[in-house]
C-alpha cells in the first residue's frame, strides 16, 4: 500500500496493491470474475486465446548497449526503440485510473547474483502467479527495496498487429535500457516467467555465470546433479527422485559457489496428471496454486485427461508444497551433468559419456526427435534442435553458454553423460520405448559414480563412448545396433541423422575446430 508508480508512467486513481497475500490475491481474483477455486482451493484461470508462449510476439529493443551481444534472428526478433516507446505511453495510459496489483521480489536465490524486479499486473492472478513462481521478499527487504528490472503486464490492452510494427494483438518487448519488460494482449502467465528469465540468462554471463534452463536436484552426501532436456525427454520425471532434493525444476545459474535456482516455484504441466506417478504435483495443486485452462467438472474436480482449452495445462505453486526440496535453492557445482534426449529413429545409445568437446557440441545442438501425437502435422519422427537445451529463452550467442560450459566442467572435473530415453530395436512404430525401470538405474550408476571405471567403446558415428555394462541394465541394449534385427538398415538412420547434426551445426560461426570434430561422421560405417 502506498506505493507510488508515477516513476514509470503509471498514475492511478484507484489502489495499487502491493505484494498482498495469497488469501487476498486469491479474493480479489475471484471478485472480479478472473477465475474460480477448485474442489481443493486452487485458482483455475482461463487464458483465452493465448493458452502458451508466443515466440513470434517477443521482441527486443535494438539498442547500442546490447546491440552487438544479442543473437539477432527468427528468435530473438528487434524492435525499434520508436515502437517501444509508443507502446509503453499506450499501455501505461491505458492502466491509469485502474486497480494494479504489484508483486516485488527476487530471481535468483544466491543473494549476490539475484534480480530485484518489480511484476505490476493488470489482474490479481498474474500477482499471485509471480507471487507463487518467484521468490518471495520478507518484510526487510520490502522496506528498503529497489527494484532492478520492472514487468508491466496488462493482458487487456490489444494491440493491432502489423499496423503497430508487430505481428499479432499480444506483445512481449524487452527494453534492456529501460531496463522494462512489457507484455500486452495475452493473459499467459507463463510469458512473465520465461520474459524475465531471459533476461538472467542475458546478464549473468557478463558476470561469469552460466544461465542453464535444466532441473537440478541434491543427494544425501550433497552431490549435485543437473538434468538438461527438452519437452517430452523425462526432464522432470528423472530429476524427481524420492531419494534426493529438488533445487529447481526449469532455470538455475552455475557460479564459482555452485548452483542456484532463479525460481521460488514451479510452472508444472498438468495433462495427464497422474495422481499415483506424480504425487507430488497432484499434491501440490492446492488453496494458493494457479491452474490455468485446465477443465473442472460439476464438482469442481480438475479433469486433467482434457485438452479442451489446451494440451498447455500448467499449474503454479511454490516449491514449498512439495516436501523434498532443497529449500536453500543452493547446491554445489556438480558432480555430473545429465543430457537428455528421447531419439525416435532408435540410433542414439541409451547411455554414452561425454568429453568435453562433445558436451559442448550437443550443448549447443540440442537435439531431441518428435513423435506422431505431439504436436500437428507430425506423422513421423522429426528430428529437432534447440540451442543450449532452450534456445527461445538464449538471447546471446549459443557458443556464449557453450565456451562457460566447457570451463566450469574443466575447473569442476563434472562428469557429463547423454541419456537416450527414446526408442530401440528399429525406431518409433517399430521398436519400443527403454524402459523407464532402465533408464533410472543408467541414472542413478552416473551419479552414483558406478560409470567411472567400467569400460567405454567409441560409437563410431556419433563418437560417443558407450559403455559395455551399466548396474540393472541388460548389458546388449548399451550397444543399440545390437537392438536392430536389421543392422545394414542402422547405419544408414544413424548416418541420416548425424547429417542432420551437421546440418543444424552449420548455423553456428567461429566454433573451435575440436568442438565441431566432436560432432557425429556422416559417411556410412558399416560395423558390428
Amino acid at each position: 500500500m502506498g506505493l507510488n508508480l508515477e516513476y514509470i508512467n503509471i498514475k492511478s486513481n484507484e489502489t495499487i496493491y502491493r505484494n498482498l497475500t495469497v488469501a487476498e490475491l486469491t479474493e480479489f481474483a475471484i471478485k472480479r470474475g478472473e477465475g474460480v477455486l477448485s474442489n481443493k482451493g486452487a485458482l483455475v484461470v482461463n487464458t483465452g486465446k493465448y493458452t502458451g508462449r508466443s515466440p513470434k510476439d517477443r521482441f527486443i529493443v535494438r539498442q547500442k548497449s546490447i546491440e552487438d551481444k544479442i543473437n539477432w534472428g527468427d528468435v530473438n526478433l528487434p524492435i525499434s526503440e520508436n515502437v517501444f516507446n509508443r507502446f509503453y505511453d499506450e499501455v501505461t495510459e491505458y492502466l491509469k485510473n485502474k486497480d494494479i496489483f504489484v508483486f516485488d521480489g527476487f530471481v535468483g536465490a544466491m543473494k549476490e547474483y539475484n534480480l530485484p524486479i518489480r511484476v505490476v499486473c493488470e489482474n490479481a492472478s498474474q500477482a499471485l502467479f509471480s507471487n507463487q513462481l518467484f521468490r518471495r521478499p520478507d518484510l526487510e527487504d520490502l522496506a528498503s527495496f529497489n527494484p532492478q528490472f520492472h514487468v508491466i503486464s496488462a493482458p487487456g490492452f490489444k494491440a493491432r498487429g502489423k499496423e503497430d510494427g508487430i505481428n499479432s494483438e499480444a506483445f512481449i518487448l524487452v527494453n534492456f535500457d529501460k531496463k522494462v519488460i512489457l507484455i500486452g494482449g495475452t493473459q499467459y502467465s507463463g510469458e512473465i516467467k520465461k520474459s524475465i528469465f531471459s533476461v538472467m540468462n542475458f546478464l549473468l554471463p557478463e558476470k561469469g555465470v552460466l544461465p542453464m534452463h535444466c532441473s537440478a536436484n541434491i543427494g544425501a552426501d550433497k552431490k549435485t546433479a543437473v538434468f538438461f532436456g527438452l519437452s517430452g525427454t523425462g526432464k522432470t520425471t528423472l530429476s524427481a527422485d524420492p531419494e534426493r532434493n529438488l533445487i529447481g525444476d526449469d532455470e538455475h545459474g552455475w557460479c564459482d559457489r555452485g548452483i542456484f535456482n532463479f525460481e521460488g516455484g514451479c510452472y508444472a504441466k498438468t495433462i495427464k496428471l497422474d495422481k499415483e506417478k506424480e504425487h507430488e504435483i497432484y499434491n501440490a495443486i492446492k488453496f494458493g496454486t494457479v491452474l490455468e485452462n485446465v477443465v473442472l467438472n460439476e464438482n469442481r474436480e480438475p479433469d486433467y485427461d482434457s485438452n479442451k482449452y489446451t494440451e498447455n495445462t500448467r499449474a503454479g505453486y511454490p516449491l514449498d508444497y512439495i516436501d523434498n526440496i532443497e529449500k536453500s535453492g543452493i547446491g554445489k557445482s556438480p558432480n555430473t551433468i545429465i543430457f537428455l534426449t528421447a531419439d525416435a529413429f532408435g540410433v542414439m545409445p541409451p547411455i554414452s559419456k561425454l568429453s568435453k568437446e562433445a558436451a559442448m557440441y550437443h550443448f549447443m545442438s540440442g537435439y531431441t526427435s518428435k513423435v506422431a501425437g505431439t504436436e500437428r502435422g507430425i506423422t513421423e519422427p522429426k528430428a529437432t534442435f534447440s540451442a543450449c537445451f532452450g534456445e527461445p529463452f538464449m538471447l546471446m550467442n549459443p557458443s556464449v553458454y557453450a565456451k562457460l560450459l566447457g570451463e566450469k566442467i574443466d575447473k569442476y572435473n563434472t562428469e557429463v553423460y547423454l541419456v537416450n530415453t527414446g526408442w530401440l530395436n528399429g525406431g518409433y512404430g517399430v521398436g519400443s520405448r527403454i524402459k523407464l525401470s532402465y533408464t533410472r538405474a543408467m541414472v542413478r550408476a552416473a551419479l552414483e559414480g558406478k560409470l567411472k571405471d567400467v569400460e567405454y567403446v567409441q560409437h563410431p558415428i556419433f563418437k560417443i563412448l558407450m559403455p559395455l555394462q551399466c548396474p540393472g541394465v541388460p548389458s546388449e541394449i548399451l550397444n543399440p545396433k545390437s537392438t536392430w534385427e536389421n543392422k545394414t538398415e542402422y547405419d544408414h538412420k544413424a548416418s541420416e541423422l548425424a547429417e542432420k547434426f551437421k546440418e543444424n551445426f552449420k548455423k553456428f560461426k567461429s566454433v573451435p575446430e575440436e568442438i565441431i570434430q566432436a560432432g557425429p561422421e556422416t559417411k556410412i560405417i558399416q560395423y558390428a
